[in-house]
C-alpha cells in the first residue's frame, strides 16, 4: 500500500523514527546523565544538538564541541561555540530545523526551557540527555558525564579535574573556615520588583565558596522574589547587585534610602556587572573567582582578603 506525504515537515519526522538515532544497525552504548536516566545512543563520533547554552559550553569543556551540529541563542561559551548553528532558543527550536539535521542525541535542561518539546523529540526517538548542574562541585561530574556520551572521557576528565582544582583553591584562598562569622549577603539579581537566589542555586553555592552566606539560603526557590520588608528584616551585611551591564548602580541607589541597613550604614555595597555568574557551564568559575575578590574588597567578618 502506498500513502502519498505531501509536506516535507510530515516526511522529515517519518523518516526520523527511523534514522534519527542511528537506526538498528548501528552500534550502541548507554550511559546515565545527570538526573541519572539511562541514555542509549550509537557510538561516537555523534551529531549532538544542545537546547541551553549551558549545555552547550559543558559539551566544548568536555571534548565534544565538534560533535555540536546546532544549539540556541546566547550560546556563545568557548568562543567557538558562536560558529555553531543556531536553531531557536531556550523557550522553543525550530522542531522541523531539528529533525532534519538528524540528531543522535539532544541534551536538554530538566529544569526549564520547553518540557513539550522534549516531549515531542522523545516520541520521535531521539535519545534526550539530560544535562543540569545544581552546586559547583557537580560542573566536573557532569563534564566527565558528557565526556562518557561523547567518546571524549580522556578530554572531559582532564578539563574536570582542573575545575576540581581551581574550586578547591577558591575555597582555601577565600572559604570562611575558621575565619569567623560568614558575612550575610543579599544576592540581588533583579530591580522592580527585587529578585534574589535561593539555596539551591549555583549563585548561592558560590557566595559559600567565597566565605559569604546568602541571607536567603532557606527560600526553595531557585529566583525567588522578595519584597523590601523582607530584606530590611533579614538585614543583609553586603549587599550585591548582580546586574546586567551598567545597572548596578542604580540598584544600589535603591538601597541607599534605608539608611537602617547595616549594608548601607557601613558602605558594604557592591556592583557585581559578570554575567558569567549566571551560567550553567564552567565559566562559572571564573565569575566565582572574580565575586570572591570583590567581596575580599569589601574586608568583612569571614571575608577573607586575596594575597
Amino acid at each position: 500500500m502506498f500513502i502519498a506525504i505531501r509536506s516535507p515537515a510530515v516526511l522529515a519526522l517519518t523518516l526520523c523514527l527511523g534514522l534519527c538515532a542511528g537506526g538498528p544497525a548501528s552500534a550502541a552504548h548507554t550511559v546515565s546523565d545527570d538526573s541519572g536516566r539511562q541514555v542509549t545512543v550509537r557510538d561516537p563520533p555523534l551529531r549532538i544538538v544542545s537546547l541551553t547554552p549551558g549545555a552547550a559550553e559543558m559539551l566544548f569543556a568536555a571534548g565534544a564541541g565538534g560533535q555540536l551540529i546546532a544549539t540556541v541563542e546566547y550560546s556563545d561559551e568557548p568562543p567557538a561555540a558562536r560558529r555553531v548553528l543556531r536553531i531557536g532558543d531556550v523557550a522553543a527550536v525550530d522542531m522541523e530545523r531539528l529533525v532534519a539535521l538528524r540528531p543522535d542525541v539532544v541534551v536538554a535542561w530538566p529544569a526549564g526551557g520547553n518540557p513539550a518539546q522534549r516531549e515531542k523529540i522523545a516520541r520521535l526517538n531521539i535519545p534526550v540527555y539530560e544535562q543540569q548542574v545544581v552546586r559547583l562541585a557537580d560542573i566536573p561530574l557532569s563534564v566527565r558525564r558528557l565526556g562518557a556520551l561523547a567518546g571524549t572521557a580522556a578530554a572531559a576528565e582532564r578539563a574536570a579535574h582542573d575545575i576540581e582544582a581551581r574550586l578547591a583553591a577558591l575555597k582555601r584562598t577565600y572559604g570562611a573556615g575558621g575565619a569567623g562569622r560568614a558575612p550575610s549577603v543579599l544576592l540581588q539579581v533583579w530591580n522592580r520588583p527585587i529578585y534574589t537566589v535561593g539555596g539551591r542555586h549555583l549563585m548561592s553555592d558560590a557566595l559559600e565558596i567565597c566565605g559569604a552566606r546568602n541571607v536567603f539560603a532557606d527560600l526553595p526557590e531557585a529566583g525567588p522574589l522578595v519584597d523590601t520588608e523582607a530584606v530590611i528584616a533579614r538585614d543583609p551585611d553586603i549587599i550585591i547587585a548582580a546586574a546586567p551591564p551598567g545597572e548596578g548602580a542604580a540598584w544600589l541607589a535603591d538601597w541607599k534610602r534605608f539608611a537602617t541597613l547595616t549594608a548601607v550604614r557601613s558602605r558594604r555595597l557592591v556592583v557585581f556587572e559578570d554575567q558569567a555568574l549566571s551560567r550553567l557551564g564552567p565559566s562559572v568559575i571564573d565569575a566565582t573567582e572574580a565575586l570572591c575578590r570583590s567581596l575580599a574588597r569589601v574586608g568583612d567578618g569571614g571575608v577573607r582578603r586575596s594575597d
